[in-house]
C-alpha cells in the first residue's frame, strides 16, 4: 500500500485548522481510511492508504480531503485555467510505444522546502502507483524560466517539440550530473538511467522533449539539469508522456490540483500531433490540456439505502455528496436517482458502489448500527475454516509463528527471485511418482490486468516466497524465527469453468543457523501425525531448494508438496545470512 510523508505543520496551513495536534490529526486521517504507520527521522507522520485515492498522495490531497470532511468546503472545486500561451508539438518520429503527451504551464508558484519536497514525493508515488513504475505514465517538472520556447512559425507562440531521437545522436547533462551524456550514455553510466533502462533500451529512437536550445528532458527516464526545479522556480512546465492519454490526463489533473493549492494559477497548453504522429483517437490530432472536466454517474436512493442499511431523506444523501468533495442532483420517478459529478483528480470513481462508499464514509460508518440480516438461516464454520484454523493450533502448538500474507504479488518476487520459472507448474497434485508433477509453485500466474501498483500485479501461485520475503524485512531480529502460514494461492487452469485453479496451502520456513532438512521434516511429520496422515519424503529436485536435500511431500500417496533446504543462491537474492529451511504443500491433503 502507498505510504505517505506528511508533515503535520503544512497540514495545518493547509487545512487552517492551527489548533489540531498530531493526535487529532490522526484520529480525523483514520476515519477517511489513512493509518498512521510511523515517523520518518524528520518527525514526519507517514500514513498508508488504500491505493485508489491517488488525490491523496500529497500533503495537499490529504488537506484537501480533511477540508471536506470538517465542512469547511463543499461540493466540486475546477480550478481556473488561461488560455494556453505555449504550444507541446508531437513530431511523428516519436517512438510508436510511447506516443502520447499532456502538460500544463503554472505560474505564481511559491516554494519553499516543504512545498517542494510534497510536490517531488507526489511525482514519485504517481509514477509508483498510476504510472506503473514510469511505464505507463511519466511526470516532467521544469522551471519554465529556463525554457526557450521555440515558436512553430513566425508570430506564432512559443513551443516546445516532442520527438525521437537516436540513442547517440545529441548529449545534454542530465540532473545529479554535470557531465554531458548522451540518452545512451545515461542508461549506462546514471544511476536513474540505469534504473530505468529496460523501459527505452529496446527503441530504435528514444523519447526526447526540445525546446530551442535543444534537449531538456529524456522521458521516462530523467530531466535536463538546465531546467531544474528549486525553491527560486515561480513558473513550471508541466509535461507528462506515456503509453494511455487518459492516465497521463489524470496524472496531470492531480498534479494540477496539488500547485493549484498552494495558490498557484493553471495555464493550459496547446497539444499538436503532427501528420504521421500516433494521436489518441478520442480526442483527435489537437488537444487543449490539462483535462479538468468533471464526469457524471448515477446511482438509485434505494441502492444507496439498501447498501448502507439506514433510510436517508434526498437532501441527506446531497448533503453527504457535496461533503465527500462531488455535487449531486435528483430526479423524482418510480425511485429517487441521483446524477452525481465527479470532479477530475478522483480516478477512482468507476461504479455506482463507488458512489455509495463516499455517501456512506460521509455519514461516518462508525455511525452505522448493527442488525441482524433478515434471513431465516443459522450460520455455522465452514469446514474448511475448521481445518485451517487446525492446522494453525498445530503450527503455533511447534513453535511457528501464525502469518497472514498478501495473497498479490509481482513475477518477481514469486518467480524470479525465487529462481523459479513460470509456467513450468504441472498438476499441483498428483499421484506419488508421476512425472507431471513440473516445479512446485511454477504454474502459469493470475494476472491483474490493470494493477495499481507494480509491486501487486498477480496472485500468488505458492506461499514460500511470501515467508522468505517477510525473512529478508526480518533480518535486524534475533534468530531463531520459525514462521508458518496457512493461505490463499492461485493459477491459471484451463480444466476448470473459471480457468483459475484456487487453493489453500501450508507453508513453514525454520530460519536458524542449525537449520536442516530434518528439522523442517520433523516438524512436517508432526502436523501430519496430528491429523493421521502417512508422509513420505522421495527425492526430488526443485530450483528454490538445494539438490540432494530437497524431496517431495507425499501425504497418503499423493505429491501434494516439496520440502528442503532454500538454496544459497535464493539466500542471498533476499540478504538472508542464516541457512533456512522450509515446506509447503496443498491443504486439501490432510482432509479425511
Amino acid at each position: 500500500m502507498p505510504v505517505v510523508d506528511i508533515d503535520t505543520d503544512e497540514l495545518r496551513g493547509l487545512t487552517g485548522r492551527t489548533d489540531t495536534t498530531d493526535e487529532e490529526f490522526k484520529e480525523d486521517l483514520f476515519g477517511l481510511g489513512l493509518e498512521f504507520e510511523g515517523e520518518t527521522d524528520d518527525g514526519l507522520l507517514q500514513f498508508e492508504f488504500a491505493p485508489d485515492r491517488l488525490d491523496r498522495l500529497s500533503v495537499e490531497g490529504v488537506a484537501r480531503s480533511l477540508r471536506y470532511h470538517y465542512g469547511d468546503d463543499r461540493g466540486v472545486y475546477v480550478p481556473d485555467t488561461n488560455d494556453p500561451e505555449w504550444t507541446i508539438e508531437v513530431d511523428e518520429s516519436v517512438p510508436e510505444e510511447r506516443p502520447y503527451v499532456t502538460g500544463a504551464i503554472v505560474r505564481g508558484v511559491d516554494f519553499d522546502e516543504g512545498a517542494l519536497d510534497s510536490l517531488i514525493q507526489l511525482q514519485e508515488k504517481l509514477h509508483a502507483t498510476m504510472g506503473r513504475g514510469r511505464a505507463k505514465g511519466a511526470i516532467g517538472i521544469h522551471d519554465l524560466a529556463m525554457v526557450k520556447g521555440a515558436a512553430l512559425q513566425e508570430g506564432a507562440e512559443p513551443s516546445v517539440t516532442y520527438r525521437g531521437v537516436d540513442p547517440d545522436g545529441v548529449s545534454f547533462v542530465p540532473l545529479d550530473s554535470n557531465d554531458e551524456l548522451t540518452p545512451a550514455e545515461v542508461l549506462d553510466e546514471h544511476d536513474t538511467g540505469q534504473t530505468y533502462a529496460d523501459l527505452v533500451s529496446d527503441l530504435d529512437r528514444y523519447p526526447a522533449i526540445y525546446d530551442e536550445l535543444g534537449l531538456f528532458s529524456f522521458p521516462p527516464v530523467i530531466n535536463g539539469k538546465r531546467t531544474e526545479v528549486t525553491t527560486g522556480s515561480r513558473e513550471l512546465l508541466v509535461e507528462l508522456t506515456g503509453t494511455d492519454q487518459w492516465t497521463i490526463d489524470k496524472m496531470c489533473a492531480i498534479v494540477c490540483y496539488a500547485l493549484s493549492a498552494r495558490g498557484a494559477t493553471i495555464e493550459e497548453v496547446e497539444i499538436e500531433y503532427a501528420d504521421g504522429a500516433t494521436h489518441p483517437d478520442e480526442f483527435g490530432a489537437e488537444l487543449v490540456r490539462p483535462n479538468l472536466d468533471t464526469t457524471e454517474k448515477s446511482v438509485t436512493h434505494d441502492r444507496i439505502e439498501t447498501l448502507l442499511g439506514i433510510g436517508f431523506e434526498p437532501e441527506e444523501v446531497v448533503d453527504c455528496f457535496e461533503r465527500a468533495g462531488l455535487d449531486a442532483s435528483y430526479t423524482l420517478g418510480e425511485e429517487v436517482t441521483y446524477e452525481v459529478m465527479i470532479p477530475p483528480y478522483r480516478v477512482d470513481v468507476l461504479h455506482p458502489l463507488d458512489l455509495v462508499d463516499d455517501v456512506g464514509r460521509a455519514y461516518g460508518f462508525d455511525e452505522l448500527e448493527p442488525r441482524y440480516p433478515d434471513v431465516g438461516t443459522v450460520g455455522g464454520r465452514h469446514e474448511r475454516s475448521r481445518l485451517e484454523d487446525a492446522v494453525r493450533t498445530s503450527l503455533v502448538g511447534l513453535g511457528f509463528e501464525d502469518l497472514l500474507n498478501f495473497h498479490m504479488t509481482s513475477a518477481t518476487e514469486n518467480y524470479d527471485r525465487m529462481n523459479v520459472e513460470p509456467g513450468t507448474g504441472g498438476a499441483a497434485v498428483v499421484d506419488a511418482g508421476e512425472s507431471d508433477a513440473g516445479v512446485f509453485g511454477g504454474g502459469d500466474p493470475v494476472e491483474i490486468t490493470e494493477p495499481y501498483s507494480e509491486e501487486y500485479t498477480q496472485l500468488r501461485t505458492w506461499a514460500l516466497p511470501s515467508l522468505v520475503m517477510l525473512l529478508e524485512r526480518n533480518t535486524h531480529n534475533a534468530y531463531p524465527q520459525d514462521v508458518a502460514e496457512v493461505g490463499f494461492v492461485a493459477e491459471c487452469d484451463e480444466t476448470e469453468n473459471s480457468n483459475v485453479a484456487e487453493a489453500r496451502h501450508v507453508a513453514g520456513a525454520v530460519a536458524r543457523r542449525d537449520a536442516s532438512y530434518e528439522a523442517a521434516k520433523g516438524r512436517l511429520q508432526a502436523v501430519c501425525d496430528d491429523f493421521g496422515a502417512e508422509l513420505e519424503t522421495p527425492r526430488t529436485e526443485h530450483p528454490s531448494f538445494i539438490d540432494g536435500r530437497t524431496a517431495d511431500v507425499v501425504i497418503d500417496g499423493e505429491t501434494v508438496g516439496v520440502i528442503g533446504e532454500v538454496h544459497p543462491a535464493v539466500l542471498v537474492e533476499h540478504d538472508l545470512e542464516v541457512p533456512v529451511a522450509a515446506f509447503e504443500f496443498d491443504l486439501d491433503a490432510l482432509q479425511k
